[in-house]
């Protein structure tokens, strides 16, 4: 049974920066398609950004594209979510997510159709001046 356990949020003014972790136990992230979402207050979850097992592919919603990063150390077995340059709207509960695909896949599915079989518990991001 895979354990995602999300970290590293907090209350950052606009045009800052934060780094969420994801650590995994249980088993190895290196089977795993991972992706990040978020919900906003009074909105609907959403896919922000996913990354494949290889760690060879990534995607990531257009709002973030330039300013997001998601990254993978096996060592660590954790992902990554460097959010630079924040706003606003990126104010929310950001989840981890896996979905079971097997070692060293290049295919990551759509992030509005990502179904995953684990969620972590989530952490908070508040982007205000």
């Amino acid at each position: 049974q895979l354990q995602l356990v999300e970290s590293g949020g907090g209350l950052v003014q606009p045009g800052g920066s934060l780094r969420l972790s994801c650590a995994a136990s249980g088993d190895t992230l290196e089977l795993y398609t991972i992706a990040w979402f978020r919900q906003a207050p009074g909105k609907e979850r959403e896919g922000v950004s996913c990354i494949s097992s290889s760690g060879s592919s990534t995607d990531y919603v257009d709002s973030v594209k330039g300013r997001f990063t998601i990254a993978t150390n096996n060592a660590k077995n954790t992902v990554y979510l460097q959010m630079n340059s924040l706003k606003p709207e990126d104010t929310g509960v950001y989840y981890c997510a896996a979905l079971h695909i097997g070692y060293g896949s290049t295919w990551l599915p759509p992030l509005s159709g990502f179904d995953p079989d684990y969620w972590g518990q989530g952490t908070q991001v508040t982007v205000s001046s």
